[in-house]
């Protein structure tokens, strides 16, 4: 395995995105202790969450780690959850996450703006919605009540597909 190293500049704000092993989809069902672990994690680590959502299989944060390495962060946010999850199912090992995890560092307003949008746009984009609203794993709603979002933002019109199509 080659020797990832990762840029860590504090005050910085990061993209970070996980993916669960073999892409199960546990963390829905499993979102209580999700939540209870990245609130573990902030206490120790003191970063501030921006924006998130939580998928079936992965999950997108949008962090800023201040002085704690996003590494930091990362590992101890997936190695408590597993312990969590392989405990509360009587598992002695097994893996729960992809190795790894992938990290962005936000550049500039107009990039934070785009990662911030792709984070709430994503059960939409898997399929698990129409509406980003109606979806209850994602900071999207705190983001409209904040005044930062028209509430038809994100919404997928169903297709009519009734008329004449040249047949």
């Amino acid at each position: 395995m080659s020797n990832l190293r990762r840029y860590h500049q504090p005050g910085r704000v990061y993209f970070v995105t996980s993916v669960t092993f073999d892409r199960q989809p546990i963390l829905l069902e499993h979102s209580a202790e999700f939540w209870d672990v990245l609130d573990y994690t902030k206490g120790r680590t003191g970063f501030v969450l921006i924006a998130w959502c939580l998928m079936p299989d992965h999950f997108h944060l949008l962090v800023e780690p201040n002085e704690t390495d996003v590494s930091e962060i990362m590992r101890l946010l997936k190695a408590k959850f597993s312990g969590l999850y392989r405990a509360r199912h009587g598992l002695r090992r097994g893996r729960v996450w992809q190795h790894r995890f992938w990290d962005h560092i936000i550049r500039d307003q107009d990039d934070l703006n785009r990662h911030i949008d792709h984070i709430h746009y994503n059960p939409v984009k898997h399929g698990l919605c129409n509406n980003p609203f109606g979806y209850r794993y994602s900071s999207l709603r705190r983001f409209r009540e904040d005044g930062l979002y028209e509430s038809n933002w994100g919404k997928k019109e169903p297709c009519d597909l009734e008329g004449k199509y040249g047949e």
